[in-house]
């Protein structure tokens, strides 16, 4: 039992680091699928595989290696010498990430709540000052309580899309066969994600009891993500027309009701703040290596930073990040799935 509740934390935690604002509000899966039609499915399938073998093969390693942060996996999948600049771009690409994440959360404001978009910033650097207090322990409590919600709003979204509008011809509209230029996202997206999520991914590996509670939790968290990739990438499938918003998603949720649109956009913003406080984690351990600093004041100056970085604006950010980060993740995903696995 203790087993299993171990291995349904390390999915929560998985599935809400990697969902963050790009995610849940459905622009990151039109950037990575949508776009591409029908090939999108397919490249979910891939992407879902992916996330399922790799995602778990960090959490082992580092479970292995006994490394508890991102910077000593690193080390020991490219050596001292290479590893120093490894580490210096991924926490690059984790402050980057950081600031999508709180300019989708003053998008959010904006577009949804028509609320200042700098009040939404603050009142999240805020509250993720007061959740940062209790270290990872914040970080799973905050990920058990919104995983599932979500998890719950992807079927619903996708089941009122499919009984609400006229369904197109699947697999018909595009000849992706011939056109693969679509084969490249499934495993830019995925390299980019774990690539980042290794802040997470590492410690919550190096302080799990036993083996079978990280395969298990690997394996629920993939197939979690898979599962809400397929849902949303259905819904902006057959509605076309909400891919030009910020955060397409909440556009079709407000045909729902107020009130589901209201719960929906609580729900977004809690995936948004999962995975600020995910990667603020990861960078604050980063910082107080080097400089010897009271966590709040290393927590402050990076929100600081990410907070003026943010002010570029959401959907421009996301558009132009996320895909080269993917590209510089690949190099990290081939060294990972050429690791030999550990079994003992």
């Amino acid at each position: 039992m203790q087993m299993w509740k171990q291995a349904f934390q390390i999915a929560a935690v998985y599935i809400g680091t990697i969902v963050g604002a790009g995610f849940a509000t459905g622009r990151e899966i039109i950037e990575f699928f949508t776009k591409y039609g029908t090939a999108g499915f397919v490249g979910i399938g891939i992407a879902g595989w992916l996330f399922i073998a790799l995602g778990t093969k960090i959490m082992h390693l580092a479970r292995h290696t006994e490394a508890k942060t991102y910077e000593e996996l690193t080390t020991v999948l490219f050596g001292e010498k290479l590893s120093i600049a490894i580490n210096m771009v991924l926490f690059i690409m984790l402050f980057g990430v950081t600031s999508v994440m709180l300019s989708g959360a003053g998008a959010l404001f904006e577009e949804q709540l028509h609320l200042p978009f700098h009040v939404g910033v603050i009142a999240t650097i805020v509250c993720c000052l007061l959740v940062m207090r209790k270290g990872m322990s914040g970080l799973v409590t905050a990920n058990v309580f919104i995983v599932p919600i979500m998890i719950l709003f992807s079927m619903v979204i996708a089941c009122t899309s499919f009984f609400s509008v006229v369904q197109p011809s699947l697999f018909v509209k595009e000849d992706f066969i011939r056109n693969i230029s679509w084969l490249w996202s499934p495993f830019t997206y995925v390299a980019f994600n774990l690539t980042l999520a290794q802040a997470v991914l590492v410690p919550l590996g190096w302080e799990a009891s036993d083996r079978r509670s990280i395969t298990w939790g690997g394996i629920i968290g993939g197939m979690g993500l898979a599962f809400i990739l397929f849902n949303s990438q259905y819904a902006l499938y057959v509605h076309p027309q909400a891919q030009t918003f910020n955060i397409p998603v909440a556009f079709i949720v407000e045909k729902l009701g107020t009130p589901l649109h209201l719960l929906f956009l609580a729900v977004v913003y809690g995936e948004i703040f999962s995975t600020l406080i995910g990667n603020l984690f990861g960078l604050t351990a980063t910082i107080k290596k080097v400089l010897a600093l009271p966590s709040l004041i290393v927590m402050l100056i990076i929100l600081l930073g990410a907070y003026l970085i943010s002010l570029v604006g959401y959907s421009s950010l996301l558009h132009y990040i996320y895909p080269l980060f993917g590209s510089i993740g690949l190099l990290f995903m081939v060294i990972l799935a050429r690791r030999k696995t550990v079994t003992s």
